[in-house]
């Protein structure tokens, strides 16, 4: 042992040995040893031997980072907080932040693990393979990626931030194996090629209102959409059926104005026959409503079901 390490109480300057602290805050001298070489208990002198000596308020240092050592936080970030260099109320922020993310992981991993263990044997070979294709936490930057691959060249930054805002679910923290399945199924989509979409790598095909020189303004359409999805899914959540009215009136007269043109009956007909031709996302939105639906309680209608009660709703009307 060496001599700084005996244990020795108060000397004749006031002063506590490494051991006596040690004694009193409960922990070894290996630890008061650590935290002073990493600059978080400073010394209040050296022995005419060279032996570490601390000052009374150094107990109550040592405690203190043994409380934020003990919510697991770094040691760097600890010297911050001692030091007043950052908030302790912000670290702390920062601490429920990193668990959140780590539960949430745990509770993916969990559900992921019951949808294996809980499927018929013949399921679980695909079952894994597309549940092992995720990370833990699963993360959307696919779906954004897939969004801005499909939406046509030259958009504002703005607006494709809009649509890839709005056309990218917000996963649960708690998910069940439903929910697990159904996003790996949607991850799969957009990372693979899609029946009647083309290769995603090379780009899906497009609707009409992608393509130059068609007359369209891609940029005008995407900006108004939102309005009118909104609309039709207030008609969704009071369960009415499609019908024509102010969210129709909103989703033709924001086409209209895409294409310079007037809202009338004609422009209905071909504004119809047109979307009818449209490739269709349908499978994605089919998806996302799984992976969204709550617990409890009514789902909440995706703009892809606001998309299709509107385009029901113009068939009705011409």
């Amino acid at each position: 042992m060496r001599a700084e390490d005996s244990g020795a109480g108060f000397g004749p300057d006031g002063l506590w040995s490494i051991g006596r602290l040690a004694e009193k805050a409960g922990v070894t001298v290996k630890t008061v040893r650590f935290y002073s070489d990493q600059g978080l208990l400073p010394e209040a002198a050296r022995s005419g031997g060279g032996h570490r000596r601390y000052g009374p308020d150094a107990l109550d240092r040592l405690r203190l980072i043994r409380s934020l050592r003990a919510l697991d936080l770094p040691v760097p970030e600890v010297g911050r907080v001692l030091d007043g260099r950052d908030a302790l109320e912000d670290v702390v922020e920062g601490q429920l932040r990193e668990v959140g993310t780590r539960l949430t992981a745990l509770r993916w991993r969990e559900a992921a693990l019951r949808l294996l263990h809980d499927c018929a044997p013949e399921e679980r070979a695909e079952r894994l393979r597309l549940v092992g294709a995720l990370g833990t936490p699963p993360s959307t930057a696919a779906l954004a990626r897939f969004w801005r691959r499909w939406l046509p060249a030259r958009m504002p930054a703005r607006v494709v931030s809009t649509v890839v805002e709005q056309a990218v679910p917000r996963l649960p923290d708690d998910p069940s194996p439903a929910q697990v399945l159904a996003f790996a199924r949607l991850h799969a989509f957009v990372t693979g090629p899609c029946p009647g979409l083309g290769d995603p790598e090379r780009g899906h095909d497009q609707p009409e209102v992608h393509l130059p020189g068609k007359g369209y303004r891609p940029a005008v359409l995407y900006e108004g959409l939102p309005e009118a999805f909104e609309l039709a899914a207030a008609q969704l959540r009071a369960g009415r059926s499609p019908h024509g009215g102010e969210a129709l009136d909103c989703f033709v007269a924001v086409h209209a104005a895409a294409l310079n043109a007037r809202d009338s009956a004609d422009f209905r007909r071909g504004l119809h026959r047109m979307l009818a031709a449209e490739p269709r996302l349908d499978r994605y939105w089919q998806l996302t409503a799984e992976v969204t639906r709550p617990r409890t309680g009514p789902p909440e209608p995706t703009p892809g079901a606001a998309d299709d009660w509107l385009r029901a709703a113009l068939k009705a009307a011409v």
